[in-house]
């Protein structure tokens, strides 16, 4: 993104080398290495290799080493934090509404009892529409680093890490999401950290702005002290998260090698910032905005027709206020310290419902429980079945997809969608 987040003049260091981009120094070790793994085998053969025969080329090469027993699901889900980060959120919930006055649980099965299954089919349909769109912004992301990641591939990697996200805190879906691509593909884990660094990035400057805007035009300008303290909040991080893009763009190399740190974390941190920099082009990012408000659409989506199912006459959200509460609910899923948000998203949704909108509590109660039944147990089942049935968890290797067709004499690989 030299165009959006190039060096300014005067701010580059004085040394040439230290000014260019992770991208071009990565091209120059790799030239000068002879790639030993290319003379080896011809292109035909490489694609013909496991996974785990690229992976172990690619390793061998580059210093980075993965360790499957760090990342399996299933000794994870045995862990005594994980397993306390999934029991102690639903007891504080249950605790909490039963003592807070407004909640009749006792009402909830009627309640969603009657909620119209069309409208539930449709809430299911919208949501799982942003798969194939994330699948298809990922593979964008990636291709622009030199792998071409097929659509299928990226939304089948993307599906499963969303499993682990609902099942494990930390949002460690985004490590296991990288692993399967490392092992699947010769791409370099820490390059494929920063197309998910800089995915989440583009997430969170939408769910900022999009939540903005809906917030306004739902109030109508008229907004009340709790909606003026999320926008505050949200102006401040869309800042911060412009400043450290700038910093790491033109400073971050220079803090790295600040630090005195050997050779090797600095070649991991030249792949990362490849990974950040050479995803996000002037070329790429309309089309990655367009397919970022695709996605946020699917989400707010999903809440509205989850409302409309109900039919309750005292609530009346709209699609601004759905995409208002739906991209509040997101944000609050960045907090790392249960799966999925759990406990930490519901009370927050239901507290901007009772508070802002001012939906009865026992309504907004059976609204979010609805809501995330599809968006979180839904994954847990159909998650559950493709993490199983997926052939990517044992490292079988993927194909690259078909390069585009030229219709000029040259066409960058990395600019196809």
């Amino acid at each position: 993104m030299s165009g959006v987040f190039g060096p300014q003049p005067g701010m580059g260091p004085p040394d040439g080398k230290e000014r260019r981009s992770g991208l071009e120094r990565r091209s120059g070790e790799e030239r000068r290495q002879g790639s030993e793994a290319d003379a080896a085998a011809s292109p035909a053969t490489s694609e013909r290799r496991s996974g785990i025969d690229r992976r172990h080329a690619d390793e061998r090469r580059t210093g980075e080493t993965v360790n499957p027993d760090q990342l399996s699901l299933g000794k994870r889900l045995r862990q005594p934090r994980t397993l306390i980060s999934l029991i102690l959120p639903l007891f504080l919930l249950v605790l909490l509404y039963r003592a807070l006055p407004g909640f009749h649980l006792e009402q909830l099965p009627a309640l969603i009892a009657q909620a119209n299954g069309l409208y539930l089919l449709a809430a299911f349909v919208v949501f799982y529409l942003g798969f194939p769109l994330r699948g298809w912004r990922w593979a964008i992301l990636i291709r622009r680093t030199g792998f071409r990641l097929k659509v299928r591939d990226g939304t089948e990697i993307i599906f499963i890490s969303w499993l682990v996200n609902c099942l494990v805190p930390a949002k460690l879906g985004d490590v296991y999401r990288a692993y399967l691509l490392k092992i699947n593909s010769p791409v370099s884990l820490s390059r494929t950290f920063g197309t998910v660094f800089i995915e989440r990035i583009l997430d969170l400057f939408a769910i900022v702005i999009l939540g903005l805007t809906a917030g306004y035009w739902s109030f109508r300008g008229r907004l009340p002290d709790q909606v003026q303290l999320l926008f505050l909040i949200g102006v401040i991080v869309v800042i911060v998260l412009a400043v450290g893009l700038l910093t790491m763009r033109n400073f971050g190399r220079r803090l790295i090698l600040a630090f005195h740190l050997p050779h090797r974390f600095v070649d991991l941190y030249d792949r990362f910032e490849e990974g950040v920099f050479s995803a996000v082009g002037i070329t790429a990012l309309p089309r990655l905005i367009f397919i970022t408000g695709l996605i946020w659409t699917t989400e707010a989506m999903r809440l509205f027709l989850v409302v409309e199912s109900f039919g309750f006459p005292d609530v009346h959200l709209g699609i601004s206020g759905a995409f208002f509460v739906a991209l509040t609910g997101s944000l609050l899923t960045a907090v790392p310290l249960t799966p999925a948000g759990i406990g930490i998203v519901e009370t927050g949704v239901v507290a901007v419902l009772t508070l802002v909108y001012g939906v009865p509590q026992t309504e907004a109660l059976a609204i979010v429980l609805v809501d995330r039944a599809i968006s979180v147990l839904s994954i847990i089942v159909f998650g559950g079945i493709a993490y199983w049935l997926s052939p990517l968890r044992r490292g079988v290797g993927i194909t690259e997809a078909a390069p585009p067709k030229a219709s000029g004499p040259s066409l960058d690989p990395g600019r196809a969608a």
